[in-house]
């Protein structure tokens, strides 16, 4: 029932919403400027400010009047009249029928009376009236372009011109010209124009204008770019993989426009609202004209007394009520990387009262790290030194992390020999001219070791659900190296801001009990259900539902999807599968579990913003309606229709203010440690409809 919504239907459908501000303002200024002496030349002109001036051409003041209405009638207030064609048309009644009923009415019956020998007209007040609904209408319009600035924002990321090499040499050309498999170069300090693999060089890469990633992500060859993100310090040459409308940035702008246009419920039902508002509007209207009628008053007074009720119910506050809210809402999350495929999305995030989390992936890296280290025997750097020379001839994960850990904490490099890989079990090496075996237990039985000492810790530490390696120097146990798949640095922040919030946090995962328990503990999760199959995530989510709490279900896997779709809301972790983002209702741009009570908090500000204006929409049109039907005359209280047009303009503008304001929302800390590398949704955020 908003105003942008339906200058979109009249004749405006081409024109961007600049465009359309554009000529509001140009409607409004014409409808001024005549609006003016129209009102020195009316009645008001006269009494009120002492106008004595003649009309010019020797007419009567009242002739001048209607030539100088005509540009206000039939250019300003053109798109009213045509507004509420389409409406009728379309069978329905809205705001634009009750201006259209009020300018009309006020001047074709002046109209009638200058013809027929002149009299009381309301020529001022018709004008006037169009006058100040153009201007509140240009006002609201520019708020909601305000409330617009995160599309544009995001559009603007992607350069214009891109360095393609052709032949060996670069050439600039438009970005809108660059096709998938075209070499890029990319020089430091330069915006990536399209999403594209690195194929040479090494750089750092701000990503944080896209995904809102807080720290740059070290790129290399293989590594994927995101178009619009920042080169910080490496030149880089890179293939283009997906241009025009299907990178990253493309999809993000399409996903946060869908949802800006999607209607939610509590807007469904402030759009029924309308409808029967202006029904009472127009009856209500025709009731005041008549009763005025009724107790010997002028026509010319009933006529007045009934335009300012039609004007000043109109539901123009009611129907920008949620639709502004939801507009600042969603591209508030999108500053921050957190997109919303829609505008119930965004209500469901309101009123979730428990997180489901998957472990691995979401609450988790996904990938090994070494979380302890215990020896015997030797020093730490040594064993790592010789440990880390046999992982590094191998290319099992764990193997890997051993490698990682050792390479963080500097140790000497040096080189295995008579390397042999022992599938299942692990490895054996001569280093520095000592047998080295890493491996699991099955391989120390295998070299004929006895962990000794070392058994009774090994136990604590499987138990805690943690994975071993275990070192022997020279048919000698000499060290464990406990593996595990850590937490990310902010999931502790995120589980206790959720508690914080109120929200129940309740881990799911198909791990082990052990390992699902110790997690939760390092995360201050007290709720987990453990050893599920993914086929029985979503049965378990529904269970969860019964208990009559509104659930959130965070993951980022294939076997997530059916509990994401189960859920009240689906949240897919940026860097999960498709599948997982196809069947989510909010995606996170980065791996940040941190960013679910971000949603939850933005989704909950955007509902009490929506609630704040509707209550001011139907308390205002339960004050003005009785006030403006002429009731309280006897006190001396009169709403003239150019008043009542001003009161409604004031009271849509009122409503796009208070919906701007959420911008100024607390948020979650964002400025928590985040992990380098993880969680770029590029490359598999793709062209996700809403629903």
């Amino acid at each position: 029932m908003d105003m942008s919504g339906e200058m979109a239907h009249m004749g405006h459908a081409g024109m961007s919403m600049e465009g359309m501000v554009r000529d509001m303002r140009n409607r409004f200024l014409v409808a001024a400027i005549f609006s003016i002496p129209i009102v020195l030349w009316s009645s008001i002109g006269r009494t009120v400010f002492h106008f004595t001036v003649p009309a010019p051409f020797s007419l009567r003041d009242d002739l001048f009047q209607l030539l100088l209405s005509l540009p206000v009638v039939f250019y300003s207030g053109r798109v009213f009249f045509e507004g509420a064609v389409g409406a009728l048309r379309a069978h329905t009644l809205d705001m634009m029928v009750l201006v259209s009923v009020a300018i009309g009415s006020g001047w074709i019956y002046s109209l009638v009376i200058s013809l027929t020998g002149g009299g009381d007209v309301f020529y001022e007040a018709s004008s006037l009236l169009a006058t100040f609904v153009l201007l509140g209408h240009w006002f609201e319009m520019r708020a909601r372009g305000s409330a617009n600035t995160a599309i544009r924002a995001l559009l603007s990321l992607a350069p214009p011109m891109a360095l393609v090499i052709r032949s060996g040499e670069p050439v600039e050309i438009p970005t809108a010209e660059v096709m998938v498999g075209d070499l890029l170069l990319i020089r430091p300090g330069g915006r990536i124009p399209v999403d594209a693999t690195v194929e040479e060089g090494e750089s750092e890469v701000d990503e944080s204008v896209v995904t809102g990633e807080s720290l740059p992500v070290s790129k290399g060859p293989g590594s994927e770019l995101i178009g619009g993100s920042i080169n910080k310090n490496g030149t880089l040459r890179a293939r283009a993989t997906r241009v025009g409308s299907d990178t990253v940035l493309a999809q993000i702008v399409n996903l946060v426009q869908e949802a800006q246009n999607s209607k939610a419920p509590s807007q469904e039902l402030a759009d029924r609202a309308a409808f029967w508002l202006v029904l009472v509007a127009l009856v209500g209207g025709t009731g005041t004209f008549a009763v005025w009628l009724l107790v010997s008053r002028s026509v010319s007074v009933a006529i007045l007394y009934a335009i300012s009720v039609v004007v000043i119910t109109c539901p123009d506050a009611l129907g920008l009520a949620t639709p502004t809210a939801i507009m600042v809402g969603t591209g508030l999350g999108a500053k921050r990387g957190i997109l919303f495929k829609n505008a119930l999305a965004l209500e469901a995030a309101a009123g979730v009262q428990m997180a489901v989390t998957d472990k691995t992936g979401t609450l988790t890296k996904g990938e090994p790290e070494v979380t302890q280290l215990v020896v015997e025997g030797l020093g730490e750097a040594e064993v790592l030194a010789l440990a880390a020379a046999v992982e590094r001839e191998s290319e099992h994960p764990l193997a890997q992390a051993v490698v990682k850990y050792a390479d963080v904490r500097g140790v000497r490099r040096t080189m295995a020999e008579d390397f042999e890989n022992v599938p299942g079990q692990g490895a054996v090496a001569r280093v520095d001219g000592r047998r080295v075996a890493v491996g699991n237990t099955r391989l120390m039985a295998r070299e004929k070791i006895s962990l000794g000492a070392l058994e009774t810790r090994r136990a604590e530490i499987a138990a805690e659900g943690r994975t071993i390696v275990c070192v022997a120097v020279d048919g000698r146990s000499v060290a464990l190296i406990a593996i595990a798949d850590a937490p990310r640095p902010t999931s502790a922040a995120a589980i206790a801001t959720l508690r914080e919030m109120g929200v129940e946090v309740v881990m799911l995962t198909g791990d082990n009990e052990a390992t699902a328990r110790r997690i939760a503990r390092e995360l201050g999760i007290e709720s987990v259900i453990a050893d599920v199959l993914p086929a029985d995530k979503a049965s378990k989510v529904k269970e969860l539902q019964q208990s009559g709490k509104k659930v959130a279900m965070v993951g980022d896997g294939v076997n997530d999807a059916p509990a994401l779709a189960q859920a009240d809301l689906g949240v897919a972790i940026g860097a999960g599968t498709d599948v997982a983002i196809e069947a989510a209702g909010v995606v996170l741009m980065r791996s940040d579990v941190l960013d679910v009570a971000t949603a939850l908090t933005i989704g909950r500000g955007t509902l009490r913003k929506e609630r704040q204006n509707l209550a001011w929409a139907v308390g205002y049109n339960t004050i003005a309606i009785p006030l403006a039907a002429g009731i309280f005359e006897p006190l001396g209280i009169v709403l003239r229709p150019e008043i009542a047009a001003i009161s409604m303009s004031g009271s849509s503008l009122l409503v796009a203010v208070n919906a701007l304001l959420l911008r100024r929302l607390r948020l979650p800390n964002a400025g928590l440690q985040r992990s380098v590398g993880t969680g770029s949704a590029s490359g598999k955020l793709r062209a996700q409809k809403a629903g």
